[in-house]
């Protein structure tokens, strides 16, 4: 056996090669370039340039407020945007992938970054391979390597064979020489383009289409009113500073930031029921689901499982059942397998007298494994095969004794206790034996005319709780389907015991003979897929998500792992494979739907708190920034200045932040919701439309009732346009009456109370000269409030007729 590094090989190494990760950056280093990176927003480069402008022609004044306003706003978005990487980073610490190595001749689970060049490295079934290297000794050793060749077929791993980081071992077990870690891998230069290509979510799509929708809007009016004023009324560079901060009005620049704010804080409390997120984005899809693929162990079981019965074909107590059952379980080495487990542990049986000789790995094609042991009492080899009884059955040629052939009456008698086992609920395992040749090496294909010896059953009783559950899922709009390896009976006596009502079943043998077409209709009709293996389960999630479904699949062993990848969330747990981790989007730290039901509540809440800012930025925020540009053609001067602009928005984005905590209702909970940039634009033309209207009505009665010159017209406008933005909120944050069914957060009343504060504290301290504002009454601050009234009243009636409209 060989040893591996010592430690002190292991220091040296380290401090040389550094950490097996692809991030080799220093923290601060990280911190300074994310700050930097703010400064690249193209409408921050085109503010600072207007400072620049403003200062060289002379207007200090100007110049200062640009600057200041800069930098408040980026200060805002980089601390937030930052906290919530690194609370998102502290979270996907807690599943962290590991690998067995051995070290001073010990065998130790440490984390794949701490591994260094020399390492020796123990592989099995469900493992990823952590780094490159070489492997040294195999059996039935098998990875694929899709992430770097994207072909899907799993390639043989003799000794001396080469094996990449990244690569998921499939079957067998080896040990491997790790020769590359870190960024000098061949699979480094993959992480970077999967990170510069991220697929995007449908959220993540929906928004980028949101966000060209403005950039086209905004690019059109703001070249449209500079032309104008720059041709008819004012300078070119009081023409250029209003246009450019009229970009700074009419663009969601905060948008990033509240989605980010919004995600962290859905991460964070899905932590505390157990959800940890690995990826951010992925929350939206989460909140979106309307199907949960998942397997039954575990998730509709108690995952307690105990052997209770061993019997022959004929349902008879047998010891040599139990014997042959302990020996193929105590001699497996390849992944944890809970049955194995629960034989194992079974008091009253050893492995005394017996000695391994060989084993053939379990594999999912054949869905069996087997070991070979030399009996030193009757100095014999025997091949023990264990597996699904179906493939069992097909290798068997004699029952109990190599004398005694199969014949078709045993064959059905084998069969009805086989059924009868699943009918009750236990899961089952065949066994079978034949005595065996000396040889070299052993293969799958030595697993013929076996003697069939009878069957080993677990009982893994059904959650009494999970009824809830699912009940609950229900009442979330989330259709549950079982997809499972298992045999149809025990899947069905399980969902029986739960209350999950099946509609109806489809086994793997029978969708193989399905059309892709058939397969779309039949998984809408099917709540159970039984004994289906990798493939078909990849083929049920893309049928649902190409019926349009937002699909969910929670697994977590080596075969669900394409699945879990394909689906639009896909859902792990901190005791599954390594691969299936590595594919997940969310690890669940216990096997529970209830956790899972969690998650999908505070999915849905980000998914509402994301969209209340939305409608914000599409509402006031918009019919403001139309008014203002439809005003400066008919005005002697500007409706505001530029700074006067910038402060406006500085003061409504810091309102903003509170969103990401405020309550939402449970109707918005309860129906899986999408994004539509149809309903946005809808949203947008219809809000923004009234909300011009009020800003219309303030005009005049600025012009025609107050007698307003420039610096009296400005603050009476800034005034109105702010409170009718910051205050629409507690209108577009409910689909309901605002004043009656739905309460805001203490924490959004707060923001929205103290930045209402400081917009007047501006207008009516002598802080005023700095923003050319004149002084208001307190009769025009009177007036102006009842015109906000009146615009917040009209938006809760158009509200409703806009819903209603939309159903």
């Amino acid at each position: 056996m060989i040893n591996g590094l010592s430690a002190a090989e292991v220091k040296r190494l380290r401090l040389r090669y550094g950490l097996n990760t692809f991030d080799t950056s220093v923290h601060k280093s990280r911190a300074l370039l994310a700050l930097l990176a703010r400064f690249k927003n193209p409408l921050v480069v085109i503010l600072l340039i207007a400072a620049t402008l403003s200062l060289f022609f002379g207007d200090k004044a100007s110049f200062f407020i640009i600057v200041i306003i800069i930098g408040l706003s980026v200060s805002l978005d980089f601390i937030n945007t930052y906290r919530s990487e690194q609370a998102a980073e502290a979270l996907k610490s807690k599943v962290l992938v590991t690998a067995t190595v051995r070290r001073d001749g010990q065998e130790h689970m440490i984390p794949v970054s701490q591994l260094v060049p020399g390492d020796i490295v123990l592989l099995n079934a469900g493992k990823i391979v952590p780094s490159d290297g070489v492997i040294i000794e195999g059996k039935d050793l098998y990875c694929n390597e899709s992430s770097l060749t994207g072909e899907s077929f799993p390639q043989a791993k003799p000794a001396n064979a080469d094996v990449y980081m990244g690569s998921a071992v499939m079957s067998g077990t080896g040990t491997m020489r790790v020769t590359t870690i870190g960024p000098s891998t061949k699979f480094a230069h993959i992480v970077q383009d999967l990170q510069s290509k991220h697929v995007p979510t449908e959220f993540e799509r929906e928004i980028k289409d949101f966000s060209v929708l403005i950039v086209r809007i905004t690019f059109v009016l703001v070249i449209f009113v500079f032309g104008i004023n720059a041709l008819v009324h004012h300078s070119l560079l009081e023409s250029l500073l209003f246009s450019l901060a009229l970009a700074v009005g009419l663009t969601p620049e905060l948008l990033p930031l509240i989605i980010t704010l919004n995600l962290t804080k859905g991460s964070l409390s899905m932590a505390k029921h157990g959800v940890i997120v690995k990826q951010l984005s992925a929350i939206q899809n989460f909140g979106s689901m309307d199907t949960l693929c998942t397997d039954k162990t575990g998730t509709l079981t108690e995952n307690r499982i105990v052997l209770v019965k061993y019997v022959d074909g004929q349902g008879i107590v047998s010891d040599k059942v139990l014997e042959l059952g302990y020996l193929a379980s105590v001699y497996s080495t390849g992944f944890d397998n809970p049955l194995d487990s629960a034989v194992r542990s079974f008091k009253g049986v050893s492995n005394h007298g017996f000695e391994k000789v060989d084993e053939i790995p379990f594999d999912f094609v054949r869905r069996r494994e087997a070991v070979v042991v030399h009996d030193h009492n009757k100095k014999q080899r025997i091949l023990i095969v264990k597996g699904a009884p179906e493939e069992i059955l097909k290798i068997s040629s004699s029952y109990l004794k190599a004398s005694q052939k199969l014949t078709k009456k045993t064959l059905d008698q084998v069969q009805a206790t086989y059924d009868q086992l699943s009918q009750n609920g236990f899961r089952v395992l065949a066994v079978a034996f034949k005595n065996i040749a000396t040889e070299k090496r052993y293969e799958p294909s030595d697993e013929n005319e076996v003697c069939f010896a009878g069957f080993l059953a677990f009982l893994d009783p059904a959650k009494e709780s999970v009824a809830d559950t699912l009940t609950l899922l229900k009442q979330l709009g989330i259709n549950i389907k079982v997809i499972t390896g298992d045999n149809v009976l025990v899947s069905v006596k399980i969902a029986d015991d739960i209350g999950l009502g099946v509609v109806g079943i489809k086994t793997g043998l029978e969708l193989s003979k399905m059309s892709d077409k058939q397969v779309a209709l039949a998984v809408e009709r099917t709540t159970i897929f039984a004994r289906v293996d990798p493939e078909q389960k990849l083929r049920i999630i893309k049928a649902l998500q190409k019926n349009k479904h937002v699909v969910g699949y929670m697994g977590d062993g080596v075969n669900d792992a394409p699945a879990i990848h394909a689906a639009d969330v896909g859902i792990s747990v901190n005791n599954a494979v390594d691969v299936a981790k590595d594919s997940a989007d969310f690890i669940l730290l216990h096997k529970s739907l209830h956790e899972l039901a969690e998650g999908v509540v505070e999915g849905r809440r980000t998914f509402a708190n994301t969209m209340k800012y939305l409608r914000m930025s599409l509402s006031s925020n918009f019919g403001n920034m139309f008014s203002m540009a439809g005003a400066s053609l008919f005005l002697p001067f500007l409706p505001m200045l530029a700074t006067q602009i910038l402060l406006n928005n500085l003061l409504y984005d810091s309102s903003q932040f509170a969103i990401p905590l405020d309550n939402v209702d449970d109707a918005e909970v309860y129906i899986p919701r999408k994004l539509g940039i149809a309903e946005l634009k809808r949203f947008m033309w219809s809000y923004g439309i009234l909300s011009s209207v009020f800003d219309f009505i303030t005009f005049g009665i600025l012009l025609f009732a107050f007698r307003a010159d420039q610096s009296l017209f400005q603050a009476g406008w800034f005034i109105e346009s702010f409170l009718s933005q910051v205050l629409v909120v507690y209108v577009i944050r409910t689909y309901f009456y605002a004043a009656k069914h739905s309460l805001p957060s203490p924490v959004l009343v707060l923001g929205t109370f103290l930045t209402s504060v400081v917009a007047f504290a501006v207008v009516m301290l002598p802080l005023r000269s700095l923003f050319h504002f004149a002084a208001l009454s307190i009769y025009q601050i009177s007036i102006l409030t009842l015109v906000v009234a009146g615009y917040l009243a009209s938006t809760e009636l158009l509200k409703h007729w806009f819903y209603r409209r939309q159903t």
